[in-house]
C-alpha cells in the first residue's frame, strides 16, 4: 500500500478542500491573484492534513474489540439510500426510548450543512474539545436525551475528520442506549468502516445493533443489497456488526412485487422488518425538537423489546405531546424545554464553552 491510512483519508480531505477554493475563484466577480489562490489551496490541503492524522491518531482501533460499556447499547442507523430515513429513523428510535425512560445520547455524525438533525434541540447547549482545536462537539437537550452534533471551524467537516468514539461519551452521564445517526454514506464508511463515521459498527461488548432504513420502493432494496454487500466482507474478519433490523420509512405495507426483487442479503431481513407509518407533519418538516408523533413511535415498539432494548412497558416520564403543545411548535416554540434537566452540565470535559 503506497499511502498510509492518515495519508489516505488527508488525501481525500484535502481534495475536498481544494476543490472549494477552486469552485469559488471560477464563481467570483473578482478572482484573487493566482499566486493567492494556489498559497489558500496550499493552505486548505495542509490544514485538512493535519486534522485528518490527528483525528486518526486518536481514534487507531487497537485490535481488541470496542468497549461500548460507557454507552449502553449502541445503535447505528444508516440509510440504504439518500433520504430514505436514518434521521427520522433514529429519532423515532430514540425518543421511543426516552420516553419509556430509558437514558439516551444521540449521535450525528453528519457534517453539520447536510444533517437531518440540525433542528432536532430547541436550544444549542455547550461544547466540549474534539481530537483537534478546530473540531468540537457540542450538547444539547432533545427533550430528556442527550444529542451530540460535531461541529468544525474549518470550512468543511469531512469524514476523515469526525471524532472516534471516545469523545462522545457526555462524562459520568450514565447511558442506556446510543443512537448512532450515520446516515447515507456507506460507499466511504464502507471504505475503511474502523474509523469516521464506521467506528460505530465495529464489533465489540456489548455488540452493536445496526439498523437499515430503506423506503419502500425497488430502487431503494437494490441500494440496500449494496450496503450489505459492501459490509459484508468487513464482518467476515469480524470487524464490523451487520445490520440486523430493517425498517421501511415512510408506508404501512410493501407495495405489491417490491419485495420480490429483493436481494439474497436483503431478503434475510425482509421477515423482520417494521414500517414507519407516513406522517403528514414529518414529511413537510424532517425531524424538529418536538418529539416524533406517538403513531410513528409505537412501530417500533416491538423491535426495541425484540431487540432487548426495552425488557418491558415502563410508565412514561415524558410528557406526551398534546394539541397545545403541538400548537406551539408550529409557531416555533418547542414543546420539550421544560424537560431540560441538568442543562447547564450535559458533559464534562476541559475547557468548556
Amino acid at each position: 500500500m503506497a499511502l498510509s491510512r492518515p495519508d489516505l483519508h488527508a488525501a481525500v480531505d484535502a481534495e475536498i478542500l481544494a476543490r472549494g477554493v477552486e469552485a469559488g475563484r471560477s464563481s467570483a466577480d473578482t478572482s484573487p491573484s493566482d499566486p493567492d489562490v494556489d498559497r489558500s489551496a496550499s493552505v486548505a490541503a495542509a490544514t485538512a492534513r493535519a486534522v485528518a492524522a490527528c483525528v486518526w491518531q486518536a481514534g487507531q482501533p487497537s485490535g481488541r474489540p470496542a468497549d461500548w460499556a460507557g454507552f449502553g447499547h449502541v445503535v447505528p442507523v444508516l440509510a440504504a439510500s439518500p433520504g430514505a430515513g436514518a434521521s427520522v429513523t433514529a429519532a423515532t428510535v430514540a425518543d421511543a426510548l426516552q420516553i419509556s425512560g430509558r437514558s439516551v445520547l444521540m449521535i450525528d455524525t453528519a457534517d453539520p450543512s447536510r444533517s437531518g438533525l440540525s433542528r432536532a434541540s430547541a436550544v444549542d447547549g455547550p461544547q466540549v474539545p474534539g481530537p483537534h482545536p478546530a473540531i468540537r462537539i457540542r450538547f444539547s437537550w432533545r427533550a430528556q436525551a442527550l444529542l451530540a452534533r460535531a461541529e468544525t471551524t474549518l470550512p468543511v467537516l469531512a469524514p476523515g475528520m469526525l471524532p472516534p468514539p471516545p469523545f462522545w461519551r457526555p462524562g459520568p452521564r450514565k447511558i442506556d442506549v446510543t443512537v448512532v445517526d450515520i446516515g447515507h454514506d456507506p460507499w466511504r464508511v464502507g471504505a475503511h468502516p474502523l474509523l469516521g463515521a464506521g467506528a460505530w459498527l465495529r464489533g465489540g461488548k456489548p455488540a452493536p445493533i445496526p439498523i437499515l432504513a430503506v423506503r419502500p420502493s425497488t430502487p431503494s432494496l437494490a441500494h440496500a443489497e449494496q450496503v450489505l454487500a459492501r459490509f459484508e466482507t468487513w464482518n467476515r474478519v469480524d470487524a464490523v456488526t451487520l445490520p440486523v433490523q430493517l425498517v421501511v420509512v415512510g408506508a404501512r405495507r410493501w407495495p405489491a412485487t417490491v419485495t420480490a426483487t429483493a436481494g439474497i442479503r436483503v431478503q434475510k431481513l425482509l421477515d423482520s422488518a417494521i414500517f414507519l407509518r407516513p406522517d403528514p407533519e414529518l414529511a413537510a418538516h424532517g425531524v424538529t425538537a418536538g418529539v416524533t408523533p406517538p403513531r410513528v413511535r409505537s412501530a417500533v415498539l416491538p423491535m426495541l423489546r425484540r431487540l432487548e432494548l426495552l425488557s418491558t412497558d415502563k410508565p412514561s416520564r415524558l410528557r406526551t405531546p398534546g394539541p397545545k403543545d403541538q400548537a406551539r411548535e408550529k409557531g416555533g416554540r418547542s414543546h420539550d424545554r421544560p424537560h431540560h434537566r441538568g442543562m447547564a452540565d450535559p458533559a464534562t470535559g476541559p475547557s468548556i464553552t
